[in-house]
């Protein structure tokens, strides 16, 4: 910041994964809360790093807050302190912008009612010179993302064996580039089977079937290290195996995040 000339004081809240010089707040439920920025006293620093602390926990907030000459608006500590409490929890991968008395959020919330519940309460506990821009949105879940691409469709193998049909590939095809948006997200490949045949020999099939599933989509790009395999056999059917079409839907393949 120039010192010369006195300015707004700007504190910004950027996504995740931000270098380390940009300043931010990076708001996550497991991330570093990056906060920086220019502030006018050790006094209001001191406020500012102890309230995202008291949030956050001290170990998550690193701080790289400069003291400077700055001019704000009247009462300006005391607004933003109203800016920084639980709600903010709820943002993920977000920027929260505090310029003068401009007032920007951005970020993922879980749902429409989050989304206006968080920026109704910021706009309420602001003074009236103070504008708020809500640019929250709804983010989609990981899980709901797996499952719209599979779309409640059976990824086909060969009868008694652990190779993909050509219908279950293209399926696959559009799983992988699925799962290439889940980079940091560990997902499992659940292999089952209908009751025909022997129970040892069901775990078996189902197991190999997701392995065979993991091979595919790693050798469409997707990391190894990302997907992890199980067999459950015959044990968790979603139809009724007295039938051939409920034999059908209980031969399946499941993907799950569980990371």
């Amino acid at each position: 910041m120039n010192t010369k000339n006195p300015t707004l004081l700007a504190v910004l809240l950027l996504a995740l994964g931000a270098p380390a010089f940009m300043p931010a707040f990076a708001l996550a439920t497991a991330a570093p809360i990056v906060v920086s920025g220019t502030v006018g006293g050790e006094a209001a620093k001191a406020a500012l790093l102890g309230r995202l602390r008291g949030l956050y926990g001290t170990e998550r907030v690193v701080d790289q807050l400069a003291v400077g000459r700055v001019s704000t608006p009247p009462d300006w500590n005391e607004q933003v302190a109203r800016l920084i409490g639980p709600n903010l929890k709820l943002v993920s991968r977000g920027q929260l912008q505090v310029d003068g008395a401009s007032v920007s959020l951005r970020g993922d919330v879980a749902s429409e009612a989050q989304r206006q519940q968080i920026a109704g309460e910021l706009a309420l506990g602001l003074g009236s010179a103070y504008t708020v821009n809500n640019g929250l949105r709804v983010a989609a879940s990981e899980q709901g993302l797996l499952d719209a691409a599979l779309a409640d469709r059976i990824i086909e193998l060969e009868s008694g064996k652990a190779t993909l049909a050509d219908s279950g590939k293209a399926i696959l095809d559009q799983m992988s580039a699925v799962l290439l948006k889940l980079k940091d997200k560990k997902v499992q490949v659940i292999g089952h089977t209908d009751n025909a045949g022997s129970r040892a020999g069901n775990l078996s099939l189902s197991q190999a079937r997701a392995e065979a599933v993991k091979a595919y989509v790693s050798a469409r790009g997707v990391s190894p290290d990302m997907i992890a395999v199980a067999g459950e056999g015959p044990d968790r059917p979603v139809a009724d195996n007295r039938s051939p079409e409920g034999r059908a839907r209980n031969r399946r393949i499941e993907f799950k995040i569980v990371q």
